[in-house]
């Protein structure tokens, strides 16, 4: 069969990848095609376009960049057209995927959406319209099956792909000796993959170092960012190229080490939780997009970690609450008192599940064409 797969950011092409060595197992005649990064390409997908040149964050980016967007999605169709796919794979992105899901229907390809988009927190009349244009919903956060069930729409819970991926990390000893770094615990800052974000949150995060001498601070370089981008905003807020180390796309071995970590809302903070690290969330964005998103947003936390708990077992700041002050108090609260947090995310790893989700995914994908 042919796939065509879209994934518009560096986790959808991380989770797009499994799936694709998921279905590869299952259909050994599968021809791949997918929007994503070098991970789906490694696994076997043909790549028309990587999602580094699709990441417009915020209400006020997307207006500016609308042109490109249209245009993206006017290509888009063209290619799934030329294509043919006997299915199409829908990999979160909402923003463009449920554009494309909606002309895949007039198409009559079927639709398949793997990680759900986030309808629940906010615009949730948006269900109506999934369920004309999605086929098959493969869901990722256990409350998501009964949200969707309020609007009787059937939906699958795969569990969380970050399980099988955090399952296959093995952790190697000396990995932090082989990067130069010295004996001190590691804080490990994670400022987000997109431009925006890092420039908005990095330097919060940055303002407490000198306030830890006996802890080494080690940013997460995003593999769609050139070091560059960190070195500058190293310099410009006085920080030493030797105090803080930067090291690129290896997240997991630096979360592996770390003793605590600092951490933009979003993906990194469940695979924090599920690495088993004490962290405080960090977010600050556009004042626009987030006048915006408070009122449109119908949700008591911000990061997935609370929200999968229900209630606030990671400390979250929050545009003007992250700052200086909040941030050092936060920090050491984490570092004298670790197991606090550890022991909710026992609970947490249990909601979630267990492992094999996108073995689960993939045969839920194949076995529908072989319905009756």
């Amino acid at each position: 069969m042919k796939y065509y797969l879209i994934a518009g950011e560096a986790s959808g092409d991380m989770h797009g990848s499994n799936l694709i060595k998921a279905l590869h197992q299952l259909d050994a005649q599968a021809e791949m095609r997918c929007w994503g990064g070098e991970l789906m390409e490694a696994a076997g997908a043909d790549l028309v376009k990587h999602y580094k040149d699709l990441a417009f964050m915020g209400f006020v980016e997307v207006v500016k960049n609308w042109r490109t967007i249209f245009k993206n999605i006017q290509f888009c169709k063209q290619n799934i057209a030329n294509f043919k796919p006997d299915a199409l794979i829908l990999i979160d992105y909402p923003g463009f995927n449920l554009r494309i899901a909606a002309w895949a229907k007039t198409q009559n390809i079927p639709v398949f959406y793997y990680i759900s988009p986030q309808i629940w927190a906010w615009h949730t009349s948006r269900v109506h319209k999934i369920k004309q244009i999605v086929d098959k919903m493969l869901v990722i956060l256990p409350f998501e099956k009964d949200f969707y069930q309020k609007y009787d729409y059937q939906v699958d819970f795969v569990g969380h792909p970050l399980l099988d991926m955090i399952a296959q990390t093995s952790k190697t000893p000396d990995w932090s000796t082989k990067k130069g770094l010295n004996d001190k615990q590691i804080v490990a800052l994670l400022p987000g993959s997109r431009k925006q974000e890092i420039l908005a949150v990095l330097p919060q995060m940055l303002s407490v170092v000198n306030d830890f001498p006996n802890y080494q601070f080690v940013i997460a370089g995003a593999p769609s960012q050139p070091i560059s981008l960190y070195h500058n905003v190293l310099t410009q807020n006085g920080i030493d190229l030797g105090v803080v180390k930067i090291i690129p796309n290896e997240t997991y071995r630096l979360l592996q080490h770390a003793a605590a970590a600092l951490v933009t809302s979003g993906t990194a903070t469940l695979e924090t939780a599920l690495f088993d690290v004490p962290q405080v969330v960090c977010y600050k964005g556009g004042a626009i997009s987030f006048a915006i998103a408070k009122r449109l947003v119908k949700l008591k936390y911000i990061s997935l970690v609370n929200l999968i708990m229900d209630k606030e077992i990671v400390k979250e700041l929050i545009q003007k609450d992250l700052n200086y002050q909040h941030l050092r108090h936060a920090l050491t609260t984490i570092l004298q008192n670790p197991q606090l947090i550890r022991q909710e995310y026992v609970t947490l790893r249990q909601r979630l599940g267990n492992a094999g989700a996108s073995e689960r995914a993939a045969k839920l994908i194949v076995d529908w064409f072989k319905k009756p």
